[in-house]
């Protein structure tokens, strides 16, 4: 312990020879906690992203449906007759009009 705390450990023979391989490992060490962070990030951002992406999705699947509700024929007579427009229901079926093919 005592050698841990005057720093004569660092010049022992074994340190000096495998100096580099201790600096090697170190660097590595630092790579490694870099990434575990970097990830970490990585992982909370997609968790973000596909929140986002669930609630665009029940905005657009409500946007939908109430699209769908407006369009519906009784809504549209009861949103004519709420604005006191005078228009009627046709009484006669839409017809195609044809074209003459000219050969």
């Amino acid at each position: 312990m005592n050698e841990l705390l005057d720093g004569s450990f660092l010049t022992k023979d074994i340190l000096r020879r495998n100096f580099k391989l201790i600096l090697l490992m170190v660097v590595l060490i630092f790579i490694y906690i870099s990434n575990h962070y970097a990830v970490i990030m990585k992982l909370s951002d997609i968790d973000n992203l596909e929140k986002e992406l669930s609630e665009a999705k029940y905005e657009a699947l409500t946007r939908s449906s109430e699209l769908v509700h407006e369009s519906r024929q009784s809504s549209i007579r009861e949103n004519i007759q709420q604005r006191g427009l005078e228009l009627e229901d046709a009484s006669t079926p839409p017809y195609t009009i044809a074209k003459d093919v000219e050969e």
